[in-house]
C-alpha cells in the first residue's frame, strides 16, 4: 500500500477562512495521510498560516468541512479538536518561560486527569526527546530558540495526538537549530505521527516531507510528491531562488 493508498488522517475540503469578512484562503482541497509529512508553502502573505489557525478553528471566519481520520471535526472547538487528536505548534514561540521544563511538559497534558496516564506518556516522551529528560529543571526561558521549538512538540505529544499542524517551525534559528527542529519532525514520522508543516525554509521542508502543496494568493497551485517539487523549475526558481541554467 503507498502513501496516497492509505487512509487520510486529515482530510480538507471546499476551506475558505479569512478576517473581517475578507477571505485570506479559498477553496482549499487538503489531505494528509496517516503516518506522512506533508509541507505547505509559499511567500509571505500567501495564508499559509491563517490556513492552519482555520484548520485548528482560531481563524473568525470560515467555511468548508474538516475530517480527521475520517470524522467530521468541522464544529469543533480547539479544545475538542486536541482532545480528538488535532494539535498545533503556533509559529510564536509559546513556552511558558517562567516555568521549568518538567512545568512546561505537564502544561501540556492539562487534559489529562490520569496520572498514570500522564505518567506513561512523559516516559515516552522523554524517551523520544531524551535532550528534554536531564535538564527537568531548567527555565524554558534559558533555552536556545530551537531548544525551545522541540520543547513545545514534546509538550505536544503529551496528548498523543494524531496530526500535528506546525507553523515554521524554524523561523529566526541558526542552521545547527534548524537541523535539530526537522530532526524532531522526522521523529514524528518515526513515531507514527502524521505532520502538516508550515516552513519558509522551503528546501529543509521538501527535503523532509513526503508530499507537498504550494499556496498562491490563498488557494492551492500545486500539489506533488516532495521529491517532484524540489525538481518542479517554478518552485526552485520562485521559493528557492535557483535559476536553471538555459
Amino acid at each position: 500500500m503507498t502513501m496516497l493508498d492509505a487512509p487520510y488522517m486529515l482530510e480538507v475540503r471546499g476551506l475558505t477562512a479569512g478576517y473581517g469578512g475578507r477571505p485570506i484562503v479559498e477553496g482549499i482541497n487538503l489531505r494528509v495521510g496517516a503516518g506522512e509529512i506533508v509541507a505547505l508553502i509559499g511567500h509571505n502573505g500567501a495564508g499559509k498560516s491563517t490556513l492552519l489557525k482555520a484548520l485548528f478553528n482560531v481563524a473568525p471566519a470560515r467555511s468548508g468541512t474538516i475530517a480527521l481520520a475520517g470524522r467530521d471535526v468541522t464544529a469543533l472547538r480547539a479544545r475538542e479538536l486536541l482532545a480528538a487528536g488535532l494539535a498545533y505548534v503556533p509559529q510564536d514561540h509559546s513556552v511558558f518561560p517562567q516555568l521549568t521544563i518538567a512545568e512546561n511538559l505537564r502544561m501540556g497534558a492539562y487534559l489529562i486527569d490520569d496520572a498514570g496516564l500522564y505518567r506513561s506518556r512523559l516516559e515516552a516522551v522523554l524517551r523520544l526527546f531524551p535532550q528534554l529528560a536531564a535538564r527537568g529543571k531548567q527555565l524554558a526561558g534559558t533555552m536556545s530558540g530551537g531548544e525551545q521549538r522541540v520543547l513545545e512538540i514534546a509538550r505536544t505529544l503529551l496528548m498523543d495526538p494524531k496530526i500535528i499542524l506546525l507553523d515554521e517551525p524554524s523561523i529566526g534559528l541558526a542552521p545547527q537549530m534548524v537541523r535539530i527542529v526537522f530532526d524532531a519532525v522526522r521523529t514524528l514520522k518515526e513515531q507514527g505521527k502524521s505532520v502538516l508543516v508550515v516552513e519558509q525554509n522551503v528546501r529543509k521542508a521538501l527535503e523532509t516531507a513526503d508530499r507537498g502543496y504550494v499556496l498562491e494568493l490563498g488557494r492551492i497551485a500545486l500539489e506533488d510528491r516532495a521529491a517532484a517539487l524540489i525538481g518542479d523549475e517554478r518552485v526552485t526558481r520562485l521559493y528557492m531562488g535557483v535559476r536553471r541554467a538555459s
